[in-house]
Parts: structure tokens; sequence; C-alpha cells
């Protein structure tokens, strides 16, 4: 028998579900503004509680008194799995249409496996973002070109154990070969945890909040 041209077509239902974390800025219902928006995914160590999701990074910082001039929402990854792309820009989808949000100035970062899963969303989604900061995550780096207009500050210890160096070289060096605007920082003598130092540093908030999407 010859082979046939064949097409298979179905409609599909899904439901998601996530919990989440959600900061509001102290002047948030005193000003009438749009407000920027940061998205923070945690690392795998974190997954399936909810409490632990603010263990580091900007949640960290608002526990300990910071008051950030953005709206901040921080999913927790269920137990067992890893960050979906979909599930993540449904979630921002809700909190912009619920939350006087500034739609052209939405940022992402993450650490660890949350920097996979900021390098894998604005890939997925390259107009979502109007930056992003990954930290000692990794990408697909023949994927670059859809997020070359993205500016991006990605961070790495050079001697970091668990996801090695060459993870974030390989995704700065692809966007440097499409014209990406890209800065990376790596600590010469940091190990998996250079987030801390990261999410400590103004500079990364005073970056973020000076890009708008393209």
């Amino acid at each position: 028998m010859n082979p046939a041209l064949r097409r298979y077509e179905r409609q599909i239902t899904r439901t998601v579900a996530i919990d989440y974390w959600l900061y509001l800025p102290r002047d948030y219902e005193r000003e009438s503004q749009p407000w920027p928006l940061m998205l923070f995914l945690h690392g795998r160590g974190e997954r399936g509680d909810l409490e632990r999701a603010k263990k580091h990074g900007p949640p960290k910082r608002v526990a300990e008194g910071t008051d950030f001039p953005f709206l901040i929402v921080a999913p927790c990854c269920p137990a067992d799995e890893w960050w979906q792309p979909d599930v993540l820009e449904l979630l921002l989808e809700e909190i912009c249409a619920s939350y006087r949000v500034d739609p052209d100035r939405v940022y992402g970062t993450g650490l660890s496996m949350g920097g996979f899963g900021i390098w894998a969303t604005a890939i997925t989604y390259p107009r979502r973002f109007a930056a992003i900061a990954p930290i000692c995550g990794g990408g697909s780096p023949y994927m670059a070109e859809r997020i070359a207009h993205l500016p991006t500050w990605v961070f790495h210890g050079a001697k970091d154990p668990i996801v090695p160096l060459y993870e974030s070289q390989r995704m700065v060096d692809a966007l440097k070969s499409v014209g990406g605007d890209v800065r990376f920082t790596v600590y010469p003598d940091g190990e998996h945890d250079v987030w801390t130092r990261a999410y400590n540093n103004p500079e990364l908030y005073d970056w973020m909040l000076a890009q708008r999407r393209r």
C-alpha cells in the first residue's frame, strides 16, 4: 500500500492550577498608575511548598523589609514537576488583568531551575517581557534569535558544581551571535548560590526598571 498524507485533528481542554505568592508595593492602593511587574521563579529545592517559594530572591528581600516599586508574583512549581511556560503565561495574563500592571514593564527572573524556566518562557513567549535576568540557569541556544531584541542580564558562578558555567555561557554567546542585548556577570569565586549577591545588588533592579517592552 502506498503511503498517504493524512491529518489528525482534535480539540482538547486542559485545566491548569498553580499556587503563587503576590507582593503589592506599599503605595499600590494610594496611587492609580499602572505598575511594573516582576515574575520570580524559584529553584528545584523549593518545589511543592509555597512557603519555600519565598526562601530566596526578591521574596526574601520583601520578608526582610525591602519595599520594591513593582509587583512581584512568585509561583510555586508543583512537586516533581518543572516550570511550564504555558502555565506561567496564563498566570501572567491573569495578574495583568486583575491588577494595575504596565504590560510594557513585565520582567522575568529566576534562579537555578527558575533560571532555566525564565529562559524557556522568554523563548516561548518572546513578546511578554521587557527584560529578563536568569541566574545560574540555561536554555536552548539554537532559539536565541527569538529573544535577540530582549534586554538580558545573565548571572553565574565560575565554580558552580550544580549547573556548570557553560550553560549560561552558551546562551550569552548565542545571543551575541545574533546581535542580542545581553550582559553577563560571572562571579569568579561563586559556586551555585550566586543569587544572593545578584538579588542584593540594587543595580539589577535599576537596570530592569529602565527597560520597556520593545
